[in-house]
């Protein structure tokens, strides 16, 4: 009797934060997965039986030399993040966020696979008024911010010309072991550990944090969901709260830290209320996120110990 066919799963920006955890969870499926980035993953990321490519997906030649196999499933994580503004800037984002997609598109669009999973960014709401739902008018306020979008438009064309398999997943702001030591969260948890003064704004944004495991499960069942092609859905954990009140939590829990509020201005145009509205992950996915932000802090402080 012939065994079935284990899924293979390509994770574009598989060495990332959301790649690294993605990536584990489809071996725990028995899945074959393979990473492409234009970074090899550092240490801390690497998992045993990936199968790691070192690609810019911007360069659609080399692109096509090293996805020549079979793929069941695309997940594209991968990008440039950066939210400040400039020409440079732009560049590089219209061409890791878009041109970047199109090369993908153009390879897999004369491929027989199942899903294409595009990641979005909460950033394209823009400066739109919370809780952001998809039906809202994005008013993006970044270059990543338009970039991300672009991608987003292009993706629902490829839909509706070509009913191209693609779900755009609109991620808030997700946390979690092993991401980059650079990002808000990991910073303010090293200070307080090591009990330093550090600079932060008022606090007065609102925002919404979604714990990388109840993110991973919604890549997964977007994955299996005819229900979802050609759909925008926003991925958050749909409770916001205050950044200096998230602060305070982080300093409280560690008993250390002693956070200048007002030090660092806010970003110009920065939206002060980011927070998804995430029914319609539940009617197309099925899909509830299940870590609270208490929980979910702890386990990341544990980690960085």
């Amino acid at each position: 009797m012939n065994k079935k066919k284990k899924p293979h799963l390509l994770i574009v920006g598989g060495s990332g934060f959301i790649g690294y955890h993605l990536a584990i969870q489809a071996k725990k499926k028995e899945w074959k997965v393979t990473s492409i980035s234009i970074h090899n993953p550092s240490q801390y990321r690497y998992i045993k039986g990936v199968n790691y490519l070192k690609v810019d997906i911007k360069n659609l030649q080399k692109l096509k030399k090293k996805l020549y196999g079979t793929f069941t499933y695309v997940v594209n994580l991968g990008g440039y993040v950066n939210h400040s503004i400039s020409k440079n800037i732009e560049k590089k984002m219209k061409k890791t966020h878009f041109i970047g997609l199109v090369n993908l598109t153009k390879i897999f669009l004369k491929k027989k696979i199942i899903k294409f999973i595009q990641i979005g960014s909460c950033a394209e709401y823009g400066t739109a008024h919370a809780p952001q739902n998809e039906s809202l008018q994005c008013l993006p306020n970044s270059p990543y911010a338009l970039a991300k979008l672009a991608a987003t438009r292009f993706s629902l064309m490829l839909y509706i010309s070509k009913k191209f398999p693609i779900t755009i997943l609109r991620f808030f702001q997700v946390y979690g072991p092993k991401q980059d030591q650079n990002r808000a969260l990991p910073q303010i948890i090293k200070n307080c550990l090591n009990n330093k003064k550090f600079s932060v704004s008022e606090g007065n944004q609102i925002r919404d944090f979604c714990y990388v495991d109840d993110v991973v499960k919604a890549i997964f069942l977007a994955l299996k969901s005819r229900n979802s092609d050609g759909e925008i859905i926003n991925i958050g954990y749909g409770k916001p709260t205050k950044i200096k009140d998230l602060i305070k939590k982080i300093s409280r829990i560690i008993k250390g830290g002693k956070p200048q509020f007002g030090k660092i201005k806010y970003r110009k145009d920065e939206n002060m209320k980011v927070y998804p509205n995430i029914k319609k992950a539940f009617i197309k996915l099925k899909w509830k996120p299940k870590i609270n932000l208490d929980r979910g802090i702890k386990i990341v402080i544990n980690s960085l110990r």
